[in-house]
């Protein structure tokens, strides 16, 4: 039988955020503390005590969790966003108060735009604590607020359990389909009864998607070819208002919207340009510094550790928490608009 709560030992060379902050003394505050998911300690820990190399190591199972184990939570989050735990967080969805006219008419610089929200439902546990039931009663309330989508946003649902080989081909070939998730989400209990509850959605012009049921309970879409970056935000907010019609999410007004990977909490989003940049990818220190400047990420095109290939990018915005929507999109923006001025400059 496995031994239960046993202080954790990381190794000396471990740099995850759960190892520098579960102290023995909070360990044993927390150890026997369950939420009313039944969600422990010991769960919320398990993905960084099984991987190393985790670069968080700790999920929630509920909203509660953030609470009942404030004192791993509190310093976790602090670290990661510089957000106290007296902090509030404000949203702003209104497309109209970001200022982006098209960085690059010509297409010459920007390949593609995409910007992403994760949401969870209200009335029911994240992911790591949810039961097979629970998650296939949000499949069948998500599908149902997605297929009564209208106009630019209509489409259809495709579930992937018994997924027919020839949609999950063209669901491939268009980079929408996802698999389970990593060793990292299946340590944090993620990928539990795989695909069951599992699905997507995307509008017939292939600009909008949501995942149902991966990391979070949705993973809301939009993007485009192009750098029409408040095109694509505009379609965004339309879509997380129309589906909020007939679903009420998760949120906290500390918190923001709630995820179950801390990094994610708050606006829960991420905005993001495949940009091509050969020349200051040249000149990484000059490239850092604007990053830097606008609080943005650099990636390679197939997202993190990943390398850049023919000079192309992904470049999102680096904060979440405390900023609003708005906020975190004319980061990116305003970003790129220099990392363009400079790259035409070295050409």
């Amino acid at each position: 039988m496995k031994e239960q709560n046993i202080y954790p030992s990381f190794p000396v060379d471990c740099k995850s955020l759960v190892s520098k902050y579960l102290k023995k003394e909070i360990f044993e505050e927390l150890k026997e503390l369950k939420t009313k998911n039944g969600f422990t300690l010991e769960k919320a820990i398990a993905s960084g005590v099984q991987n190393f190399d985790s670069g968080i190591g700790v999920y929630a199972g509920d909203l509660e969790s953030y609470t009942i184990f404030a004192s791993l939570f509190d310093p976790i989050i602090e670290d990661y966003h510089q957000f106290k735990k007296d902090d509030k967080h404000k949203s702003n969805l209104n497309a109209e108060d970001l200022k982006a006219s098209n960085p690059d008419i010509e297409g010459k610089y920007i390949v593609s735009t995409r910007i992403r929200v994760g949401r969870n439902f209200a009335k029911y546990p994240l992911g790591p604590a949810i039961s097979k039931e629970q998650r296939e009663n949000i499949e069948k309330e998500a599908s149902s607020a997605l297929n009564s989508l209208d106009g630019k946003l209509r489409g259809k649902y495709y579930p992937l359990e018994g997924m027919s080989e020839e949609i999950s081909k063209q669901l491939i070939q268009d980079h929408f389909l996802f698999k389970a998730g990593d060793r990292f989400l299946e340590a944090a209990g993620l990928n539990r009864n795989w695909p069951s509850g599992r699905g997507i959605y995307h509008n017939e012009e292939k600009t909008f998607l949501v995942w149902v049921n991966e990391e979070d309970q949705l993973r809301i879409i939009s993007m485009q070819s192009g750098g029409d970056i408040k095109e694509v935000f505009t379609r965004l907010t339309k879509a997380i208002s129309k589906i909020e019609e007939k679903v009420e999410f998760l949120y906290d007004n500390h918190l923001g919207y709630i995820t179950s990977c801390p990094t994610n909490l708050g606006t829960a989003m991420r905005a993001s340009v495949h940009i091509k940049l050969p020349n200051l990818g040249a000149n990484m220190k000059k490239f850092e510094e604007i990053t830097q400047k606008y609080h943005l990420q650099i990636r390679g095109i197939d997202g993190e550790h990943s390398q850049s290939i023919g000079g192309v990018y992904d470049i999102s915005n680096k904060r979440r928490l405390g900023v609003t929507e708005v906020q975190c999109v004319q980061d990116m923006y305003d970003g790129v608009v220099e990392l363009i001025k400079e790259e035409k400059k070295l050409e």
